[in-house]
């Protein structure tokens, strides 16, 4: 007999793994497809970046025992230093500096927290392997049809399976959304991330920096001790991509001196660069449906962010939370997990939200890397005047933390 399940959930990345243990935790039946073999052990060759994970997605992961499973210990953010960096070039201490300190924070919480990418991998694989309630195929591909009552996944091991329901969780080149003929809106611009790791003399104290550039923002975001290196941090040097190639070339002294130019005043002392550097094309992008009979699209999937704001994986958790309450909802009143009504209930409460978050991160990215003097004088005035006002400072750091 072909095995049913709930759910299929095709991509076991932080979203789609997220995903399947807390439906799991409910009762779900889920099958997780993935194209990679897990790791449950932390490579620091398999992806660079460190994400910023807000406060408010902190839950997700701790509920779906990923967070316990961390090898390394995620570091809180506790300050946010935003400076706008006038001229062509970098100035060592920037004019205007604003600083989101613990006080405009609720209950004095973190901001967030910084995770590694290889050791949250790891995590994944080690909360995966042994699940006793998911099935994970790894090294896998399944070929997706689409039925009136139900999804049928051909693996290429030749089994075939079913489930009432597949969620695309296959990043920003999704094939789920391309075979279903979702289209696809993308905003290139034009440049490339270029991140690494550096240790420094001096600690960072929880303090993340975005420093606003004419070229693009540069980032310096505050990572946990190792026990070669007491005091870390990721950078995320935002350029056009021959400069950044440019970046990428310089020795290691050129290119810690140049990381040092762009700390707006920062005092970490000598600067040492530690492992590669990496270099992400930067977009953003939209799906025009987030959902297709028996489809739904999730995070990447649906949604791909300019990192300005470092909300795009929280994005895709806000995602999760929804769809984690709406189908545990409608599993526990015996309702067809694939039901359409459902399917847009989802849609209609996520995408307007998404697509203002988009917008939003959008908008930023071309107002801060602008060097016009009338919109470089309106940021100026924009970053005083929130500088000024407690209040509108908290209501805006609590929307940014997810909470």
């Amino acid at each position: 007999m072909t095995q049913h399940y709930d759910v299929c959930i095709n991509g076991a990345g932080p979203i789609g793994a997220t995903l399947a243990c807390l439906l799991a935790q409910a009762g779900i039946k889920v099958l997780l497809l993935e194209r990679q073999a897990l790791v449950t052990a932390p490579l620091a060759s398999l992806d660079g970046r460190a994400y910023a994970l807000t406060e408010g997605s902190r839950p997700l992961l701790e509920k779906a025992g990923l967070w316990q499973n961390l090898k390394g210990k995620p570091e809180p953010i506790k300050m946010i230093h935003v400076a706008d960096g006038e001229g062509r070039f970098p100035k060592a201490a920037p004019k205007v500096k604003l600083t989101f300190t613990p006080e405009d924070s609720p209950e004095n919480l973190p901001f967030g927290w910084m995770v590694e990418a290889n050791n949250l991998l790891a995590s994944i694989g080690l909360t995966l392997q042994n699940h006793p309630s998911i099935r994970v195929c790894t090294s896998m591909t399944g070929q997706f049809d689409f039925h009136k009552d139900h999804v049928s996944v051909t693996l290429n091991s030749g089994e075939t399976l079913t489930a009432n329901l597949a969620i695309a969780a296959d990043g920003r080149r999704s094939e789920l959304r391309k075979q279903v003929g979702i289209s696809l809106t993308s905003l290139p611009y034009h440049k490339s991330a270029l991140v690494a790791l550096l240790a420094h003399e001096q600690p960072h104290h929880g303090a993340a920096l975005e420093n606003f550039l004419p070229q693009g923002p540069f980032a310096r975001l505050p990572l946990p001790p190792t026990a070669e290196h007491p005091h870390r941090s990721a950078i995320v040097w935002t350029d056009r991509p021959e400069r950044i190639e440019l970046f990428k070339n310089l020795s290691n002294s050129s290119f810690e001196d140049n990381v040092q130019s762009r700390l707006a005043g920062e005092t970490l002392g000598k600067l040492q660069l530690i492992g590669r550097k990496w270099i992400y094309p930067l977009s953003s992008q939209y799906a025009h449906r987030y959902t297709a009979p028996r489809l739904i699209l999730i995070g990447d999937a649906a949604h791909g962010l300019h990192p300005v704001a470092g909300q795009g994986m929280n994005l895709g958790f806000r995602d999760v939370r929804l769809l984690t309450t709406l189908l545990t909802e409608a599993f526990q009143n015996k309702k067809d997990l694939g039901d359409k009504d459902l399917l847009a209930h989802y849609q209609r409460i996520t995408r307007p939200n998404n697509l203002a978050m988009l917008a939003g991160c959008d908008l930023m990215e071309r107002l801060f890397s602008n060097d016009k003097f009338i919109i470089r004088q309106a940021r100026i005035l924009g970053l005083k005047f929130l500088g000024g006002r407690p209040h509108l400072r908290q209501s805006f750091v609590k929307q940014a933390m997810g909470l």
